[in-house]
């Protein structure tokens, strides 16, 4: 056993057998309040046997008929895995036909020539000993008959008609049928009576295995596999039976009492049989431990009443059945503690204005202390809205104030005592910048400066930084960093650009930025600048095996110095045609040594570059081939990532032609399991980029490493990866799913994160899936539209928005790797409150009366809730659009229309109506009616139209207009003026106008407010008003709406439309001026 601690370590590699220490270990913990003890741990050493030596006879089969290749693997610890490969090592091929069984065993259920072959050859991988046991080859040889008979299905395993399984919960269910026949069947599955379940169901080797994790009770029952083809079919019933090792419901937990208190401990398990709890006292049953007259067994609870300090123990819960047992221990200590508290004395805290402040007061004791909180030493209790006060004795100050600097005084109380503890609270004032950079245009060459003008609190000490489009500054002296400025001499297109300046203190970080833009200066005209004229005459000289000296001659400047030379290079034996970058030199440096690689054919050009730009590449100078060598660099970019659950792809950036430095260039590959010793297992492959391994362990960790080599030797030894195997689907379902409602259209959903080791990948995030199963308010259900939303990462919580108000939803989790999703939770019911609602789905105003308007109304397409009633207001409109007082009438729910008395006749009335839940009142929406004029005014007017002296009157006008015209029309063809035409020029008297100019029509009337077209058989707008457009002289002038239109006869027909929308000052008199109509109608 290691020293001060209680792992016990057992070492056999200095001799010894493994066999010696195999059995079962328990850890037992005590000390003077109690002993507590492990589960059992089963140790037993691993084994890899050797098969079993037999004679294997040569299969001759008939083509089209069945056969089975048996393995039957050694039994080893734990039992290995199983497959089938060729003498080249390489995986046979697999199919609907030919397929490995859960056994091992190869079945073919119908051979082809193809399948002839003297290699088929079994292995049995063991991972613990990292071993590989191979049976001898088995040799087939199919031989053809003409013709070959077609079969019916029969199934090869199973056999019979009827099989069990049992399984335990929470493991893998792997149901197998493999079927012989000709054509190769085809396999489905089935549950009798039943659906298989969702998310969990997966279909492996060409859907001949069943597969459906974290199995639970319900998935028990009947299991059908049907293999069928054209000829017909076959299938095996297997009696599935889910047990359940021992679970927790609810575990014991530890108990901290006082002297005097009661407790209890619960210890809940279920199991498929129910499993027995049995409670121990340190280790020792407790119907044979220590009486304590505290203490009461009642099944799987221990009651504790006034407990002493003598009633301190560990206690154990053992809930066992036949497939495993569960063990947990869980403390009694009774503690009498007077209140202590953790915090430091006089700890300080600084926090900026209007920012959260959190004091800490950590305490201890038993029983639990009271923590209050006084603001200085002799001040009053902490209450109010203003602070928050957590279960761990922290205080809050949500928004901290410069008034709130001082003395803060925490008291922790209890029966055996008191104490308190101070801290301090300085509140700073925040940083500023009250001078921002600002946005510039500078000419190239010139100056420029930004300004940072800060202003902070004067116990902090601010840092200024300057960033360049969020990067560091160059490192250039042209760049000045003042204490509020910042200067750059000499601008350059270069310096083009976001400037950003941060101010940090210890408390606070602000930051302001500005960009710059460069622009050209004013061109000389006297001097003309251009590229540099390429260089010439190149040399190489003092060649050696890594290095050559290049020579050449500046071309001509062009009025702009040259700035450097870029030496470019070709390597005309892997690249021809392909010009890569080398290096550049100062624009006064004419000769470079360049560093080479082996087994290159190199030529070099050069490249002028001045401040216009670059020159065109100079000639190529001579080749020079270097001599080979061992590759001086291995592969980059290993990575390792599973692409199946069993095997590991093993990936690089193969070098590229120069880099193999010779002919020959390969890869050698090795591999081994990480943190398993084990040893590397290595293969060379052509030059390749991808290796692919087999048979692995499904997302484990595994170190990997790539080296180079060529005809000559291998590259130095390469760094090593962490790669993982692949990926499968997770397992479990996240656990504890809790919503939280928040409001009507949002929700917060909390769940437990699923344990690592069932993620088998790399945590992605879990997913959301919720949906709306129906509005409560309506009770009807509709197409489910799923919604989902995905949290990345670890994460245990999410807002779920848009919810719709007063609806029930359904919501479950999943946990996603690299693979996909694993299974969802179980469906989490919750609802959602009322809301508002929406605005009715409409308001029609119908059977207009003198004093009466009927309203008709939809309920509203969103209701949100139950509604409680509608809401209608409404107020008269006169002629000139002013509003009238609001009248409001409350509507019950159940009502969908309303006749509304009392109205004032040909009045305007504008409504507004909408509806409301309990939460409140909903949008509305808003119509406006008239209600119709006095039927007694309106056929007074019609007799006016029918009165002989008034149809003379208008024949005799009619008459004189055309008299008028004609005479008009003589005079113009004589060439003369008629000169009452130049008096009606000059004085136009509407009185003699009846007619329009332009077309002698009578003038029509638009809408004052929109200008649309009259609607057939009215001249009147829906407000009630007339506007005049050409004609001055129109009757309607003269009436209240006059429908002004003669008939063939000459005669005025014409009905007045109603009143104006403004009430009359006395009787039915208009408030308008009398219409000369109206003065003749007063005369009859």
């Amino acid at each position: 056993m290691k020293p001060n601690s209680g792992t016990l370590v057992i070492n056999i590699m200095n001799g010894g057998k493994a066999e010696a220490y195999e059995g079962v270990y328990q850890c037992t913990a005590r000390n003077e309040r109690g002993a507590a003890i492990s589960n059992n741990i089963v140790i037993r050493p691993s084994r890899s046997p050797l098969w079993t030596k037999e004679k294997l006879e040569p299969n001759q089969v008939r083509e089209g008929d069945s056969l089975v290749l048996h393995c039957r693997p050694p039994v080893g610890l734990p039992p290995p895995i199983i497959f089938w490969m060729d003498n080249a090592f390489q995986r046979l091929p697999q199919s609907e036909r030919v397929s490995q069984g859960l056994n091992g065993d190869l079945y073919f259920s119908n051979v082809q020539p193809e399948d002839t072959r003297e290699d088929y050859i079994c292995y049995a991988r063991f991972n613990h000993t990292q071993t590989i046991q191979q049976k001898q080859p088995i040799s087939v040889k199919v031989f053809s008959t003409k013709p070959v008979t077609e079969r019916q299905p029969i199934l090869l395993t199973p056999t019979g008609s009827t099989s069990t399984k049992v399984e335990l919960r929470g493991n893998v269910l792997l149901l197998e049928c493999i079927a012989a026949g000709l054509p190769t069947p085809v396999i489905r599955w089935i549950k009798e009576g039943g659906e298989l379940p969702v998310n969990r169901t997966f279909f492996e080797n060409f859907k001949k295995t069943l597969k459906i994790i974290d199995v639970s009770e319900a998935d028990s029952g009947n299991y059908k596999c049907i293999a069928r083809n054209m000829l017909g079919s076959v299938h095996h019933v297997i009696s599935v039976t889910v047990k359940a090792a021992p679970y927790w419901i609810t575990a014991p937990r530890n108990l901290v009492l006082s002297p005097g208190e009661d407790g209890t401990l619960i210890c809940r398990a279920n199991g498929n049989p129910k499993p027995n709890i049995s409670w121990f006292a340190n280790g020792v049953p407790i119907a044979i431990a220590p009486e304590d007259p505290s203490r009461k067994v009642d099944g799987d609870t221990i009651i504790f009443s006034h407990v002493q300090e003598r009633s301190s123990a560990v206690y154990q819960c053992n809930a066992s059945n036949e497939y495993g047992y569960l063990l947990a221990n869980a403390f009694v200590n009774v503690l009498a503690e007077p209140p202590r508290v953790l915090t430091p004395a006089n700890k300080l805290y600084q926090v900026i204005a209007d920012s959260p402040a959190l004091l800490d007061c950590a305490y201890f004791g038993s029983p639990k202390p009271e923590i209050e909180w006084f603001k200085g030493v002799k001040g009053s209790i902490l209450r109010g809205n203003e602070y928050v006060f957590h279960d761990n004795g922290t205080l809050e100050i949500p928004v901290a104030q410069k008034d709130s600097t001082g003395t803060y005084t925490c008291v922790a109380r209890n029966e055996l005592g008191k104490v308190q503890n101070e801290v301090r609270l300085e509140v700073k004032d925040p940083t500023m910048i009250i001078k921002q950079p600002e946005y510039k245009v500078i000419q190239r060459y010139g100056q420029v400066s930004f300004e940072c003008i800060i202003k902070h609190d004067s116990t902090l000490l601010p840092t200024v930084i300057w960033l360049k489009d969020n990067d560091e500054l160059p490192d250039d002296e042209r760049f000045l960093v003042g204490k509020d400025n910042l200067t750059i001499m000499n601008v350059t297109d270069k310096d083009d650009g976001t400037y950003t300046c941060i101010v940090n203190t210890t408390l606070d970080s602000v930051s302001a930025s500005a960009v710059l833009t460069v622009v050209a200066a004013p061109p000389t005209p006297a001097i003309i600048y251009a590229r540099p004229n390429p260089p010439f005459d190149l040399e190489l000289t003092g060649q050696l095996e890594r290095s050559v000296e290049l020579s050449w001659i500046p071309g001509d400047e062009n009025n702009s110095p040259i700035k450097n030379f870029v030496i470019e290079y070709e390597d005309g034996l892997h690249e021809p045609g392909v010009w890569h970058y080398q290096t550049e030199v100062p624009g006064t440096q004419t000769t470079v040594q360049l560093k080479l690689s082996p087994y290159v054919n190199y030529s070099f050009r050069v490249i002028a570059v001045n401040e216009i730009g670059r020159s065109q590449p100079s000639e190529p100078s001579e080749q020079y081939l270097t001599k080979s060598a061992n590759p001086d660099e291995n592969p980059s970019n290993v990575q390792g990532i599973g692409s199946e659950p069993d095997n590991l792809v093993i990936t690089w950036e193969s070098l590229k032609g120069f880099q193999s430095n010779g002919p020959g260039l390969q890869y050698k590959v090795s591999w081994r399991q990480k943190d398993v010793d084990d040893e590397w297992t290595s293969v060379i492959v052509a030059n390749v980029s991808k290796y692919i391994v087999s048979g692995t362990p499904t997302f484990v960790p595994y170190e990997i490493k790539v080296q180079a080599l060529n005809d000559l030797g291998y590259a130095p030894e390469p760094s090593e990866v962490i790669g993982h195997s692949g990926e499968d689907l997770p397992m479990v379902a996240p656990g504890n799913v809790q919503v939280h409602v928040i409001n009507s259209t949002l929700a917060k959903v909390h769940w437990d994160p699923v344990p690592l080791k069932t993620v088998r990948g790399h945590l992605q995030g879990y997913k959301v899936y919720y949906w709306k199963v129906q509005s409560l308010s309506r009770r009807s259900r509709r197409h489910v539209e799923k919604k989902i939303l995905t949290f990345r990462g670890n994460k245990t919580f999410g807002m779920l928005p848009g919810l719709e108000p007063y609806s029930s939803y359904k919501l479950n989790v999943r946990v996603v790797n690299g693979k996909g999703e694993g299974p969802a939770s179980p469906d989490k019911v919750f609802k959602t409150p009322e809301g508002v609602p929406s605005s009715p789905s409409f308001l029609k105003i119908t059977n207009p009366t003198l004093d009466s308007l009927t309203l008709e109304w939809g309920s509203p397409t969103h209701p949100n809730g139950v509604l409680t009633s509608y809401i209608l207001k409404f107020q008269p409109i006169n002629n000139t659009h002013e509003l009238g007082p609001l009248v409001e009438i409350r509507i019950p729910a159940n009502e969908s229309s309303l006749i509304l008395k009392n109205l004032n006749y040909s009045t305007r009335y504008k409504f507004y109506f909408n509806a409301q839940t309990s939460v409140g009142s909903g949008s509305q929406i808003t119509e406006e009616a008239v209600t119709i004029m006095d039927e007694a005014m309106a056929s007074r007017q019609i007799d006016i139209a029918t009165q002989g002296w008034f149809i003379g009157l208008m024949c005799a006008v009619a008459l004189l207009i055309l008299i008028l015209l004609i005479v008009c029309f003589i005079r113009r063809n004589k060439g003369g003026k008629y000169p009452v035409k130049e008096k009606e020029d000059a004085h136009a008297d509407p009185e003699i106008q009846p007619m329009k100019e332009d077309d002698g029509t009578f003038g029509e009337y638009s809408d004052a407010e929109d200008h649309k077209p009259l609607k057939k058989g009215s001249r009147t707008p829906s407000d009630r008003t007339v506007k005049k457009e050409d004609s001055d002289d129109s009757l309607v002038d003269y009436g209240e709406g006059v429908n002004g239109q003669f008939n063939e006869d000459g005669s005025f027909i014409g009905q007045y439309s109603g009143k104006k929308e403004k009430e009359p000052a006395e009787g039915n008199e208009s408030s308008e001026a009398p219409s000369p109509v109206n003065a003749m109608n007063s005369f009859v």
